[in-house]
């Protein structure tokens, strides 16, 4: 009787290129976690891209979907009828593209075998859980390392198997850590993981405008902070793809800072006085005078200054 091999040479091995549903931010076959505070738009920066997805489109920072895929959406938070499908329609999803598991019966968990059947029949290439939370099996705990890496290596095996990305929406703790990865819920393990982790800030100066940072990627170079809007009058607005760090939006502005601010938006007035410039150009520029790129942001508001795309690059306008 022959005996199993115990084990290989990585000769053996083929080599492949990771494929992306959003390069750098979300991978196909792979875990992406989407956290952030209550209330900051997780949910509604997750249906905005499941539009893109299943129609077919622009992502917000400029890279071009153009084969529209079934999505299943399964979310515990939000009612369906009143809610979630207003969302994906002001979105512009196609709706007939997005699925979800029906559980009104029995509880969806992350080790249901509805997940995979699910996948087959539909031909998902994204599948979100929102919020992870809601999801897990009652002999789970988020604190448990080894149920936790066991329960998401299961989710990781059935995406890489049929080549679906898979996000993970989660609520942070409140602690301060200075390391950003520590306030997800549960376990560090959830993010060790997940080879893609964004975050959602608010910004301090103006509560409407937030930030998509990624705060983790293992697979490529981290992809840049997209902002957007969201307030009552003219709902959610992808803005721009930015060069601002974490550490810029979550630390309070200096005294200082505040006389920065009001010199940057003197200077942008007066750059644009005559014509539209590239905001990168405008960025440099204002860095040559020690005016950092949160400051720049925050006067750019102050002057009514609104963004725009042409040829893929973002400009910057006094014009309304």
């Amino acid at each position: 009787m022959s005996e199993q091999p115990i084990y290989e040479y990585f000769s053996s091995v083929e080599p492949k290129e990771v494929e992306w549903l959003w390069y750098p931010y979300i991978p196909y076959g792979k875990l992406t976690i989407l956290q952030g505070d209550p209330g900051e738009g997780k949910s509604t920066v997750m249906l905005n891209l499941i539009a893109t997805v299943t129609n077919g489109g622009v992502f917000p920072d400029g890279a071009v979907f153009d084969r529209p895929h079934p999505v299943i959406y399964q979310c515990t938070e939000d009612n369906a009828a009143d809610t979630v499908k207003p969302r994906l329609l002001a979105a512009g999803a196609v709706c007939e593209k997005i699925a979800y598991i029906l559980d009104e019966d029995e509880k969806l968990t992350l080790d249901d075998s509805r997940i995979e059947d699910t996948l087959i029949r539909t031909g998902a290439r994204l599948i979100v859980f929102d919020p992870i939370q809601s999801f897990l099996p009652q002999d789970s705990d988020m604190q448990n390392v080894g149920r936790m890496r066991s329960l998401l290596k299961k989710v990781c095996a059935i995406a890489e198997k049929h080549h679906c990305a898979v996000v993970l929406i989660g609520h942070m703790n409140k602690g301060g850590a200075n390391n950003q990865l520590y306030r997800g819920l549960g376990s560090i393990d959830i993010a060790a993981i997940a080879r893609s982790v964004l975050m959602i800030v608010r910004d301090r100066e103006n509560p409407e405008l937030r930030y998509l940072f990624q705060i983790k990627s293992s697979l490529a170079p981290e992809g840049r902070p997209v902002s957007f809007l969201m307030n009552r009058q003219q709902g959610f607005i992808w803005q721009e793809v930015c060069d601002l760090s974490i550490q810029d939006v979550i630390q309070n502005e200096t005294v200082s800072d505040n006389g920065k601010r009001s010199q940057a938006a003197v200077l942008l007035m007066e750059m644009l006085m005559e014509q539209d410039m590239p905001s990168s150009e405008i960025f440099a520029e204002l860095e040559k005078q020690g005016i950092s790129r949160r400051t720049v942001q925050n006067a750019k508001k102050d002057a009514h200054i609104r963004a725009y795309k042409k040829n893929n690059i973002w400009y910057w306008s006094r014009r309304s």
